[in-house]
């Protein structure tokens, strides 16, 4: 079974929400059942690409919060991946443009297979989030991509030039035309999900598509 997601690498909804989707087919003993269908979307495509300006000072002053209000804000959600298993530091982000990883995310679609796909999202994920790492700087980049099985001088040969720009920007306008401004969106079982939904709702769409899809695959036979 196939989840289409259009995700962004800087929103901490995203790691959560496919981070509870992981601990459902782990549950279910599917996760050779589903894969995801990775699409690009930025959260902040105008984020610079360097910044010293952690998500705690960012959010006080976009929100007009005290610094202690934003911190009890952004823990609540650190909460919820840590919830999930996550190593989760949202508070020390660093906030900067993701279009490079999304750029590099699509062309590892293209050209590996899903299992070096995943893992390269999931470290890309971790970079942010765990390790607090800036996603614009081209060397933590290619530093997960050679971890994740991608030869690296192709990879930075990607990242050097302008390819696949043009994919992340017609993914964005694609589920921007449909009425979609926001992430994590799923696709399941073709119905759509925004954000880190309960538990209880993924996994019964989950359990619906694997039944379908099993269903069909004995009428076939």
């Amino acid at each position: 079974m196939e989840i289409i997601v259009w995700s962004d690498y800087a929103c901490p909804f995203c790691y959560i929400a496919e981070g509870r989707i992981n601990n459902i087919l782990k549950d279910l003993n599917a996760e050779d059942k589903v894969h995801f269908d990775r699409h690009a979307f930025q959260l902040y495509p105008d984020a610079a690409n360097d910044v010293t300006e952690t998500t705690l000072e960012r959010f006080a002053k976009k929100y007009g919060l005290t610094e202690k209000e934003a911190a009890q804000r952004i823990e609540q959600i650190s909460q919820m991946g840590r919830g999930e298993g996550l190593e989760f530091n949202y508070a020390s982000t660093l906030n900067t443009n993701t279009m490079d990883a999304h750029r590099l995310t699509q062309w590892v679609k293209d050209n590996y297979d899903q299992e070096v796909l995943d893992k390269l999202s999931d470290l890309l994920f971790k970079a942010y989030f765990g390790d607090n790492k800036k996603l614009a700087d081209h060397n933590v980049l290619l530093e997960a991509a050679k971890e994740a099985g991608v030869n690296v001088a192709d990879a930075k040969k990607l990242l050097d030039s302008d390819d696949y720009r043009d994919k992340v920007i017609a993914d964005e306008a694609f589920i921007q035309q449909n009425g979609v401004h926001a992430v994590p969106f799923f696709v399941i079982d073709g119905k759509g999900y925004m954000g880190a939904q309960p538990r209880e709702v993924f996994e019964k769409a989950i359990k619906e598509g694997l039944a379908k899809e099993e269903n069909e695959g004995s009428k076939e036979e």
